[in-house]
């Protein structure tokens, strides 16, 4: 009869969140507990917050009823940065046993030495200040790619964020952790790693505990080139101001590392930059777009932008889409502002109207699908290598190009989790492209 205790874990928000709930289930599976599904019967559900996004906070709620549901008596813990800003709030959802900040969500098998159920939660939430140490981690998005954590924390002081107060410092892992985590990752079979953190390209700082770079983030992609057994290599997303000239040259060149950036700004008005207490202007954007191009034509390029920041006028808001219509980028990431207790822009004037900020959201968006599809296009006739994904879709199997053209097949189970050289042929009606491949394969 198994008497192993069961654990589920739900995850909101980023790829990083997602790779530190991979390291908290580790941490459960070496105490002896059983990882089931969510939807499952478990004696703890685990959900990992987030705090970008307005939904989060009430999608939560839900979540939990939905753990509920299925074990009225089991224990439920909300650990992450939602935990770190708001521990009460979330302790006093109906349900919620236990809430942990930004250091305890790693420890957290130490807090469930009783797994009853509490009348009210419990509050395990540090000062931010104490969240200095650096916990590594990586997942497994699915078998094809895996997301190594390299970065956490933020020096920043964007006026409409959180993150340093839910995550804290800029801290990095040591590169020989990184290291030897990317060795593990390849060692499994996994194609791509994507690197993630909270601002990487500040990679270095605080890896041995201090606030000097012992190691740069260029040198961090020197070193992960070098790791055998890595076909691909992504860089998630990087601030312009610390993408330099020589990690694009570098990765131009790379064996590994693939043509595909993904890089914020946020707005393209400079008067609003200097409101976002951005750490740069649009110029440099330009100028970094422009360098990626130049070295790699067939790059694709992803920006973040928000939409409704407060003194966001319909000139300002023009100013941004006519900025990005014709900058020649891939696509769009579009963030409609939300306000944030503690944050310098919740007591900014010039609110936006909600319906304001939605009908921007719109225009962005649609502007986003028809660069995506420009540069679809643009790759029509191009040889690429494809790494083919293991979800059977409605018949058909899915996969990314190098630089990130999802591309899609008849469902062929030998395809899964290989790279395949296709040279692109049309896009689908439903976005996608068709190819065929380089040459007769026979899988």
């Amino acid at each position: 009869m198994n008497m192993r205790k069961k654990v589920a874990f739900y995850t909101l928000g980023c790829k990083l969140n997602f790779s530190e709930t991979s390291t908290i289930a580790r941490n459960f599976s070496s105490e002896g507990f059983e990882r089931v599904d969510f939807k499952e019967k478990a004696d703890i559900y685990v959900i990992n917050t987030c705090s970008v996004t307005e939904n989060a906070d009430k999608r939560f709620k839900s979540i939990v009823k939905q753990a509920q549901k299925v074990n009225p008596e089991a224990f439920v813990a909300a650990v992450g940065c939602y935990a770190q800003l708001k521990p009460q709030e979330l302790a006093d959802v109906e349900g919620v046993d236990l809430v942990l900040g930004a250091t305890e969500k790693f420890k957290i098998t130490d807090y469930l030495n009783d797994l009853s159920k509490n009348d009210m939660g419990e509050v395990h939430s540090c000062e931010i200040q104490d969240a200095d140490f650096y916990v590594g981690s990586y997942s497994f998005g699915d078998r094809t790619r895996a997301f190594l954590k390299v970065q956490d924390g933020c020096d920043y002081k964007c006026t409409y964020c959180t993150i340093p107060l839910a995550r804290g410092i800029s801290r990095s892992d040591t590169l020989e952790n990184v290291l030897q985590n990317a060795k593990e990752i390849s060692a499994k079979n996994i194609k791509e790693i994507v690197l993630t953190g909270v601002n990487i390209g500040d990679y270095g700082k605080g890896e041995f505990g201090n606030k000097k770079h012992e190691h740069t983030f260029f040198e961090l992609v020197q070193a992960l080139d070098d790791v055998e057994g890595i076909e691909r290599l992504r860089i998630s997303s990087i601030e312009p101001n610390l993408l330099k000239n020589e990690t694009i040259d570098f990765v131009s060149k790379s064996k590994t590392f693939v043509p595909h950036f993904h890089i914020p700004l946020q707005s393209g008005s400079n008067e609003l930059l200097k409101l976002m207490r951005r750490r740069y202007m649009k110029e440099l954007y330009v100028d970094r777009v422009t360098k990626i191009k130049a070295v790699m034509p067939h790059a694709c390029i992803g920006v973040d932008v928000i939409v409704g920041f407060p003194g966001e006028t319909d000139e300002l808001f023009l100013e941004t889409y006519n900025f990005l219509n014709e900058l020649d980028i891939s696509y769009l990431h579009v963030f409609t502002y939300s306000e944030r207790d503690n944050t310098v822009a919740a007591s900014l004037d010039g609110v936006v109207p909600k319906k304001v900020r939605a009908k921007r959201s719109k225009m962005l968006r649609g502007l986003s699908a028809k660069k995506r599809r420009a540069f679809y296009e643009s790759q029509i006739g191009s040889s690429r290598t494809v790494l083919f994904e293991g979800e059977n879709k409605e018949g058909y199997i899915h996969g990314f190009t190098e630089n990130y053209v999802k591309v899609k097949a008849p469902w062929n189970p030998a395809l899964v989790n290989t790279l395949q050289d296709v040279e692109l042929s049309k896009i689908d009606d439903d976005g996608s492209v068709r190819f065929e491949f380089a040459e007769a394969k026979v899988v």
